[in-house]
């Protein structure tokens, strides 16, 4: 299936590693012109030349902190400077720290979680649609979590600041639906990325069990058995981003082989 992905430009936020990574691969060898982001220039331009290598695809990257003030901004600008446009942007950034609703007074950490999550996918949206709307349409893909469907224990701050994305993510689909610019987030399961690994250290460090074994428990309790890999999540998101897609606006759609049990 042709996703209609070739020659479009596209940006993937927090792309040196994980989802972003992989997103940004798929996104590569299906022919779009890739922007990659991350903060450390050396891990970003590895990643980058990996991609080209992989998928003899067009990547170019821009090191920057989303969570830092004009970040955003030109981060689209860049990429709308060298592309000439832009098609499509990926919205994804990690996760904060793990902890109970009890682990974090009325502090920065709120705040933080908020920058992070958040205040990085609307800045990022609203330096992006301008350029989507000149080119007559194109996407925003929100990448956030199976938190903001079924909330996660020990993850009070994810949560929150995940679910206000969809609240957020979902009424700009209808805003800008009549200007055929389209609006999804795709909510990862149990995936085994770095973020995954690392919170599984905190429990294992906490119960005084091993990595292995809860990640085990994990996958036992999924449905299909087993944690996803970064590329399955990747193909939903790429999809979602794509023309191919090009009647699909408004939705929050789960990539974790059964694990939430709600009806919507």
């Amino acid at each position: 299936m042709d996703l209609g992905l070739a020659g479009k430009a596209a940006v993937v936020a927090a792309s040196s590693k994980g989802l972003g990574r992989a997103i940004a691969t798929g996104l590569a060898r299906e022919g779009a012109l890739v922007t990659v982001n991350g903060r450390d220039p050396e891990t970003l331009a590895a990643t980058a030349a990996a991609i080209r290598a992989e998928t003899g695809g067009d990547v170019i990257e821009v090191v920057g902190d989303l969570t830092e003030p004009g970040t955003a901004e030109r981060l689209i600008a860049e990429t709308v400077a060298r592309r000439g446009g832009l098609d499509a942007v990926v919205c994804n950034a990690g996760g904060p720290p793990a902890g109970r609703f009890a682990d974090f007074p009325d502090d920065e950490s709120w705040r933080r979680a908020l920058e992070l999550n958040l205040m990085t996918t609307l800045r990022l949206s609203r330096a992006a649609l301008p350029h989507l709307e000149a080119r007559g349409g194109g996407s925003i893909t929100n990448v956030v979590s199976i938190s903001v469907k079924q909330p996660i224990g020990h993850l009070v701050l994810s949560n929150t600041a995940r679910t206000a994305v969809i609240g957020m993510a979902k009424t700009l689909a209808t805003e800008v639906a009549g200007r055929n610019v389209r609006v999804n987030s795709v909510c990862p399961g149990s995936t085994l990325t770095d973020r995954i690994t690392s919170l599984a250290a905190t429990r294992a460090e906490a119960s005084g069990r091993s990595v292995d074994d809860l990640l085990a428990e994990d996958a036992a309790a999924i449905p299909m058995g087993r944690l996803g890999t970064p590329e399955e999540f990747a193909n939903v998101v790429v999809f979602l981003a794509s023309p191919a897609a090009g009647y699909v606006t408004g939705v929050t759609i789960q990539v974790d082989g059964g694990a939430v049990k709600g009806l919507f």
